[in-house]
C-alpha cells in the first residue's frame, strides 16, 4: 500500500494498465462520452467541490472524469470495501487528477476513515452508492450541511435508506434517485446486474448452471434478470418473494415461487438481491444441502446472515479467491462467496460499461439537475424529469444505429383527444 498525503491506493504502478481498461469501458459508452464533451464547454460545475464515493471500477471512473471535465473539484471513495480495481484507481489519481481513496480488500476500519478522508474535502455536491457519504454526514459532519447544494444516488438500498430518511424528517438537503429513472433501473438493474452477478457466480466457482436448482430470493428489478438469466443457461429457478404482486408476477414469468424455508432444502445455488437484512438466514444455511453455494447482489453484506453463520463453524476453508468453504458443526458444508458481499462486484468486474452508460448519463445529468436547481429543490427525493428519461435512451438508440418511428400529427391528435374513439 502506498500512501501520500492527497490519495491512498494500493500500488501507483498500476496506473498504466487501468488507464488501458478506464479506455476501454469509454469506447462503449457514447451517451456519457457526449455529455462529457458538452460538459467540458459549458463547465456546469465550475468552482464546486464534489465527493463521490462509488465502485471504483472503470465504469465510475468515466463518470468520475465527466464529472472532472465539467468543473467539478472531485475526490472519490470506495463504496465497498472489495469492488475496488486497484489499477482503476491508480489511473484516476496519475492520469485524470482525481485524489481516490480506496484499496481492494481494505478492512472496514479503513473503508470508513477514507469515507472520512473524502469529506473534509467539504463537499457542495455529493455522488452516493449506497448513502454512506450522506448518512456519515446527517449523522457525525453535520457542520458540513450548510455547504451541499444535493446529492444523486445510484442504488436500490442507497434509495430505501434516503426514502427512510425523508419519511423521518431527517433528510437535510435534496437528493435524486438515479435508480428511479427508467433508463437505469430497467437496464442497468435487469441486463447489467442479472448478466454480472451469474458472472460473478461462475468466475468464483466454475460450476455448470444447467440443471442446477437456482434460488433468486426477491423478484425486483435486478433479481428479474438474474431469474432469467439462470433460467437461460438452463437452471431450474426458484423465486422467493414477501410482496404478493412481485411474487404473481414471477410465477406468470414461469418460475417457481416459494417461500425461502422451503427452498432451502432444494436449493444448490442461491442469490440474494434484495436491500434488506437476513433475506438468507443462519436457520436457512443450517438446512441446506451439503455443498450449496450462497451469494449476495445486494449493495451491503447483510442480506445473507453470515455472522450468524459463523456460529456453527468448526472450520473455515479458502478454495480459490472469493470462494470459501465453511464446514459447520451439523456435518454440512456451505460454499460463500466473496464473504457475502456484492458477487459481481467482488469476483466479476461489475455491470457491462454498454449497460453503466445509460446509468451514468443519468448521475451525470442529475448532479447538472441539482446545480440548475439550486435553491429551488426541497429537502426531499426526486426523480429526473422523464424527457431526460427520453433522451438518453434516443441517444443510445442513436449510438447503436437503431431508428425509430415518430407520430404524425393525426396520431398525436388522437391521442391527445377524449372525444374520438369508437
Amino acid at each position: 500500500m502506498q500512501t501520500i498525503l492527497n490519495y491512498e491506493v494500493k500500488d501507483i504502478n498500476l496506473a498504466q494498465q487501468g488507464k488501458k481498461n478506464i479506455e476501454w469501458a469509454q469506447k462503449d459508452m457514447p451517451v456519457l462520452n457526449a455529455i462529457k464533451e458538452r460538459f467540458k464547454k459549458e463547465q456546469p460545475f465550475k468552482g464546486l467541490r464534489l465527493t463521490a464515493s462509488v465502485h471504483v471500477t472503470k465504469e465510475t471512473a468515466a463518470l468520475c472524469i465527466a464529472l472532472k471535465e465539467g468543473g467539478a473539484d472531485a475526490v472519490l471513495a470506495a463504496s465497498n470495501p472489495l469492488s475496488t480495481q486497484d489499477d482503476v484507481a491508480a489511473a484516476l489519481v496519475k492520469y485524470y487528477g482525481i485524489p481516490v481513496y480506496a484499496i481492494s480488500g481494505e478492512d472496514k476500519e479503513t473503508y470508513h476513515r477514507h469515507i472520512e478522508t473524502v469529506l473534509n474535502h467539504k463537499p457542495n455536491l455529493i455522488v452516493d452508492d449506497g448513502c454512506d457519504l450522506v448518512a456519515t454526514i446527517h449523522n457525525s459532519k453535520r457542520e458540513l450541511l450548510p455547504n451541499i447544494i444535493g446529492s444523486c444516488e445510484e442504488t436500490t438500498t442507497g434509495i430505501i435508506r434516503l426514502k427512510a430518511m425523508e419519511k423521518e424528517g431527517k433528510l437535510e438537503f435534496p437528493a435524486l434517485g438515479v435508480n428511479n429513472s427508467q433508463t437505469k433501473h430497467l437496464f442497468d438493474n435487469r441486463y447489467g446486474t442479472g448478466q454480472s452477478a451469474l458472472d460473478g457466480i461462475i468466475r468464483a466457482t466454475n460450476i455448470l448452471l444447467a440443471g442446477k436448482t437456482f434460488v433468486v430470493c426477491g423478484y425486483g428489478w435486478c433479481s428479474r434478470g438474474a431469474a432469467a438469466k439462470a433460467r437461460g443457461m438452463g437452471a431450474n429457478v426458484i423465486v422467493t418473494e414477501v410482496d404478493p404482486l412481485k411474487a404473481l408476477e414471477a410465477v406468470m414469468d414461469g418460475f417457481r415461487v416459494m417461500p425461502i424455508a422451503q427452498a432451502s432444502l432444494i436449493g444448490d445455488v442461491f442469490l440474494s438481491i434484495t436491500g434488506d437484512i437476513n433475506v438468507i438466514s443462519t436457520e436457512n444455511m443450517l438446512t441446506m444441502k451439503s455443498g450449496a453455494f450462497v451469494a449476495n447482489a445486494g449493495h451491503f453484506d447483510v442480506e445473507i446472515d453470515v455472522n450468524g453463520l459463523k456460529k456453527h463453524v468448526v472450520e473455515y476453508k479458502n478454495i480459490r479467491p472469493n470462494l470459501d468453504e465453511w464446514i459447520l458443526d451439523n456435518g454440512k458444508s456451505i460454499y460463500v462467496l466473496a464473504q457475502g458481499r456484492l458477487v459481481n462486484l467482488v469476483c466479476a468486474e461489475g455491470h457491462p460499461a454498454s449497460v453503466m452508460d445509460m446509468s451514468f448519463a443519468n448521475q451525470a445529468l442529475g448532479m447538472e439537475f441539482i446545480v440548475k436547481n439550486q435553491g429551488k429543490l426541497e429537502n426531499k427525493m426526486y426523480t429526473l424529469p422523464h424527457e431526460v428519461d427520453l433522451e438518453i435512451a434516443r441517444l443510445k438508440l442513436a449510438s447503436m444505429g437503431i431508428e425509430i418511428d415518430t407520430l404524425t400529427q393525426e396520431q398525436e391528435r388522437y391521442l391527445n383527444s377524449w372525444s374520438e374513439g369508437t
